[in-house]
């Protein structure tokens, strides 16, 4: 995502603090809402107007990977006490502020992913976001082990726009299977000692399945469910590296198949890095 225009970031404000709305925050609550979105050292409410003090926080960041965890939090089922009935009120207004950025929130497994509007004015793309190295970069264990994660999106991007759209999926799978691992271990060192199956029986971090690395990320918190059940299908998808399975799946990958494996993917990261 590109840095939104100001009056974009001042709108958003408008939105998150509606005053007299049936959203209405509080200073203590934007605060709490700054936090569970993962902004960096967010600051006190200081007692000021609400809404030029969210902007002025909103407009004075360069870090567009925080503005797009909150356009995404502000949209969360999990931030309102009826869930999606209210967070889906809230996603239309702000993609109403957000059409002229190009941009629209919408939901992906029951997380909100933040995408760009697909030509037919209906649909939504999912592609790998500008800002992606720089928001992995504060969850992944060292700075090399993040060039080779770029390196491998890179290789994705470069089957897709040739049309090898089935080596794509393979491509991001491996991307998502090897980020978890890393963010696992990297959290919680003692998983480098072994991920325990529900047999009680532990395997190897170096062995561990990607279903494993789903079912732990989960268990810690550190994903929600949602996600990590449609996560499964991109895992499905990235066995496609064994011809066989794809053929008992049955499925002829092309562009939509990329955007609809990117969805999910989007949504763990978000889940991640709120989750930090």
């Amino acid at each position: 995502m590109k840095p939104l225009d100001p009056l974009t970031l001042e709108r958003v404000a408008r939105l998150v603090v509606d005053i007299d709305g049936p959203f209405e925050r509080r200073g203590y609550q934007l605060t709490q809402l700054l936090q569970r979105a993962g902004w960096p050292q967010p600051a006190e409410y200081d007692g000021s107007p609400r809404i030029p003090w969210l902007a002025d926080i909103l407009t004075s960041t360069d870090d567009v990977a925080a503005v797009s965890r909150l356009l995404c939090r502000i949209c969360d089922p999990l931030e309102y006490d009826d869930g999606l009935t209210s967070a889906d009120l809230v996603r239309q207004a702000l993609n109403a502020h957000l059409a002229a950025e190009q941009l629209t929130v919408t939901y992906v497994s029951g997380r909100p992913v933040l995408g760009q509007p697909g030509t037919d004015g209906h649909t939504t793309v999912f592609a790998v976001p500008d800002d992606l190295e720089a928001r992995i970069r504060p969850l992944v264990s060292s700075e090399a082990f993040l060039q080779q994660l770029m390196e491998r999106v890179a290789e994705t991007q470069i089957c897709e726009q040739h049309g090898a759209y089935g080596l794509t999926l393979i491509g991001i799978g491996s991307f998502a299977e090897a980020l978890l691992l890393d963010v696992l271990t990297h959290r919680d060192p003692t998983l480098l000692q072994g991920f325990v199956l529900p047999s009680g029986k532990r395997v190897p971090a170096e062995r561990t399945s990607f279903s494993l690395l789903l079912d732990t990320a989960r268990a810690r918190g550190w994903i929600q469910m949602d996600a990590h059940d449609f996560m499964k299908i991109v895992r499905d998808y990235r066995n496609f590296v064994h011809l066989r399975q794809q053929q008992e799946r049955g499925v002829t990958p092309d562009r939509d198949t990329v955007g609809m494996c990117w969805g999910p993917v989007l949504a763990v990261l978000n889940d991640l890095e709120t989750s930090r």
